[in-house]
């Protein structure tokens, strides 16, 4: 970072997971440290299906939430999740910390928390009953870049990390993302010249994981052109871009009705599509108010 300097000291802790209480509903309260940040504990929190076991291979989605990398809690997908959950994923939402106040530089730490989480995750399957080759990166405006960035750009790592551990999504789900910084984007004037080091729209590959990409055509951050320039790159490079453009949808659409529910139809299509899900989804598509 080249305004401030920020240390401490991380690590994975394996066995602080909390589980519900009995009699509680599968995965009802359940939450599990992933990683201590100085004092701070960051927690994944997770929704599980009716009938979980730790010895399932099950397909998850990691959420992680928006808001500028400045603000933002894991409770904005928790619907998401828990819908997720009946469809028999399991769902996992982000805790990690957030751009330090006065600190105008890069979300260094939002990044590394980020790849903590997935590594977490996939070096942890076998206990939360996860199948390793179906985890998904999920998440909305800044939470959609962090998604994005554990995929597509290398770098940014925690110096505890095991980087053996892959962070890499198996697939990508991407609501409003702010995943392109370069010139004239949402975040380039954090990033400046270093845009590259965090722009998940300037690594574009042909191992880049399936994405399925929401956007709202009135986003005050993020033209529709910025959309079809990175389905446009997916496709020449080979990779899989589903993009989806709704009508008179401004930023933050999906987490009201009837986005919220239209958005989450499409992911677990998209989902099914990929042979994580069975069956045709549960949701009924909703009216607007």
């Amino acid at each position: 970072m080249n305004s401030i300097t920020f240390t401490f000291t991380a690590f994975f802790i394996a066995s602080l997971c909390v589980h519900a209480a009995p009699g509680a509903a599968d995965g009802a309260g359940a939450s599990c440290v992933y990683k201590k940040a100085g004092a701070r504990e960051l927690k994944l929190f997770i929704e599980k299906p009716a009938g979980w076991k730790a010895t399932d291979r099950r397909p998850a989605s990691v959420f992680f939430f928006g808001g500028g990398w400045v603000g933002g809690t894991p409770e904005q997908f928790l619907k998401q999740s828990e819908y997720l959950a009946t469809r028999g994923m399991v769902g996992i939402r982000v805790e990690y910390r957030t751009i330090p106040k006065g600190d105008k530089g890069p979300p260094v730490v939002c990044c590394a928390d980020a790849k903590s989480a997935m590594r977490h995750v996939r070096s942890h399957a076998a206990e939360l009953g996860i199948d390793p080759q179906r985890i998904a990166a999920a998440g909305g405006s800044a939470g959609g870049h962090l998604a994005a960035f554990t995929s597509m750009v290398d770098g940014q790592d925690d110096p505890q990390d095991d980087l053996k551990v892959s962070c890499r999504a198996n697939a990508l789900v991407l609501f409003n993302p702010v995943f392109s910084n370069g010139p004239g984007q949402w975040g380039h004037e954090r990033l400046g010249d270093r845009f590259k080091e965090f722009s998940p729209a300037h690594h574009i590959g042909n191992d880049t994981p399936p994405a399925i990409v929401f956007l709202g055509d009135q986003d005050n951050l993020i033209p529709v052109s910025v959309l079809r320039d990175f389905e446009t790159g997916m496709k020449q490079a080979g990779a899989r871009c589903d993009a989806h453009v709704y009508p008179k949808a401004g930023h933050g659409f999906f987490n009201r009705e009837p986005h919220f529910t239209a958005t989450l139809l499409e992911t677990d299509r998209f989902f099914a599509s990929l042979g994580w899900l069975e069956g045709p989804p549960t949701l009924k598509p909703a009216v607007a108010n």
